[in-house]
């Protein structure tokens, strides 16, 4: 009997290979590669695999934009192994601790030079071709298909292990939203590997024999987005709203309208936005899908009306319904569900939610929760998004409860900037990272430091070293003692009344 992830994911990707052979899988930086190259490709790496001296059931995968890396990730599925995603552009030391953490020796990366080949890497650009392979390892679903570690708060990335069984429920329920893909179109993937909406991006288009385009590493990313919809007429893509933002001023030049169905995730999405963008793509589906990584890429959705109002909550468009295999409850500060439209945390249950964090107890026990729901035993996941009902069912998402911010759809820990921001000066100051809107609406961070005045560029090249660019702060303000609070808590309201 087949497993839920060979029939939603192995299946319908060996029916491409084998329905379109020739036609493209895959448009890396104007290059083509065919269904049938990265299936040569998938099948010199499982050779490769089954040649290491490692017997390990995960592999540290260093993400590239090329066809090695893509036929990598079919590559470890086929074989019954799983995948975590380094990013070479972030520091050393953070992907080293990556690897510990996960303790594997098995390491892929398709580049000539990589800062991993000291690690006994496996360089898959030397790995001899081969014929087409299209059987698999026969693998449960409770096996585990990837792991992507997120900001940690004590300044330790935290791994979110996504199961067989999750990725091929997220599938199940993507289709189920209505969303159509077939041969014929042409799906953006504007997110990197180390994103979880990458997962949907490239899944979605191939196992539908349809071509992924893909946004170079180092390009401008909206800039060249804007140059595949336009040029290579993509007709479907998700997007982070931010994107759209940096693309505003050019609305009036871009012709956006081969998009068929266009998903905006990652972060709040404003109304003003997509009332403008709707005059751009004026073909287009838009939905609102949202979810954290913990619940497997989206949980929920909203399709918005080209034709009538779209519910809002302060300006941001409502998450919408669960989608299938998932179930949502609002909790009250006392653990209770909320009657009415009360505002309280979003909490997520089913198929789709992470059996766990590696290697993290503490963690888990602190995240999930088991609820009664009519006599059904639930687990949950606490978000940490305050949400309420509106008449209609939909969710309203009302922003964070607790110290996170979304930095271009990444999910980080203020608390983590604020850890290495302390180590940088032996714990002796203490320190607040702010999350705040710039003037063209986008997220940045301020990091406030309890100090006389001082040059900020010694700081600030420690803590590239130690973070990926994303969580950098872009503003480091001075202080010498903090404001407090009627709790005598540090009072983060009157510091981030100070950024200009």
């Amino acid at each position: 009997m087949e497993s839920n992830f060979s029939k939603q994911i192995l299946i319908p990707f060996v029916q491409s290979i084998n329905a379109h052979p020739m036609a493209p899988a895959l448009n890396i930086a104007g290059t083509p590669y065919t269904y049938l190259q990265l299936a040569q490709r998938i099948a010199a790496i499982r050779q490769a695999l089954r040649q290491h001296t490692s017997s390990h059931t995960i592999a540290a995968l260093a993400i590239h934009d090329d066809i090695d890396t893509y036929a990598s990730i079919f590559a470890l599925w086929m074989e019954g192994k799983a995948y975590v995603p380094l990013h070479p552009n972030q520091p050393l030391e953070r992907n080293q601790g990556i690897i510990g953490q996960v303790g594997t020796t098995l390491i892929l990366d398709s580049a000539d030079t990589s800062p991993f080949h000291a690690l006994n890497t496996t360089r898959l650009k030397s790995v001899d071709p081969a014929s087409s392979l299209t059987d698999w390892v026969s693998t449960p679903d409770h096996q585990l298909a990837y792991i992507l570690f997120t900001s940690g708060s004590t300044g330790v990335p935290k791994g979110v292990t996504i199961s067989r069984r999750n990725i091929s429920a997220f599938l199940d329920s993507f289709w189920q939203t209505g969303i159509h893909i077939d041969h014929t179109d042409r799906c953006l993937q504007a997110f990197d590997l180390t994103f979880d909406v990458s997962v949907q991006s490239f899944l979605v288009a191939l196992t539908r024999g349809a071509c992924l385009y893909t946004v170079p590493y180092g390009m401008v990313k909206y800039l060249y987005v804007a140059q595949l919809i336009q040029q290579q007429h993509i007709t479907f893509g998700a997007m982070a709203p931010s994107m759209l933002t940096y693309l505003r001023p050019y609305f009036d030049e871009l012709d956006a309208s081969s998009l068929r169905a266009c998903i905006l995730t990652a972060e709040a999405c404003p109304t003003d936005l997509m009332e403008e963008w709707f005059h751009c793509a004026t073909n287009t589906d838009i939905y609102d899908f949202y979810g954290p990584t913990e619940a497997t890429i989206y949980c929920t959705y909203y399709k918005l009306s080209r034709h009538a109002p779209n519910l809002s909550a302060n300006g941001i468009i409502s998450i919408g319904h669960p989608l299938a295999n998932v179930h949502a409850l609002i909790l009250a500060d006392d653990g209770n569900p909320v009657s009415g439209q009360e505002k309280g945390e979003l909490c997520i249950s089913g198929d789709q939610v992470t059996p766990g964090y590696w290697n993290n107890a503490d963690k888990n026990a602190e995240a999930f929760f088991l609820h009664d729901d009519d006599g059904t035993p639930r687990r949950y996941y606490h978000t940490g998004d305050l949400c309420y009902r509106h008449p209609s069912g939909n969710i309203m998402y009302c922003g964070r409860i607790d110290q996170q911010a979304k930095i271009q759809g990444f999910r980080v820990e203020l608390g983590e900037i604020e850890y290495h921001a302390r180590e940088y000066s032996n714990r002796q100051h203490r320190a607040v990272a702010i999350a705040f809107q710039n003037a063209s609406a986008l997220t940045e961070i301020a990091l406030f430091v309890e100090s006389p005045e001082e040059d900020p560029a010694p700081l600030l090249a420690y803590l590239r070293s130690k973070l990926p660019g994303y969580m950098v702060p872009t503003r480091i303000l001075y202080r010498p003692t903090f404001p407090l609070n009627a709790s005598d808590k540090i009072n983060r309201t009157q510091l981030k009344s100070e950024i200009q």
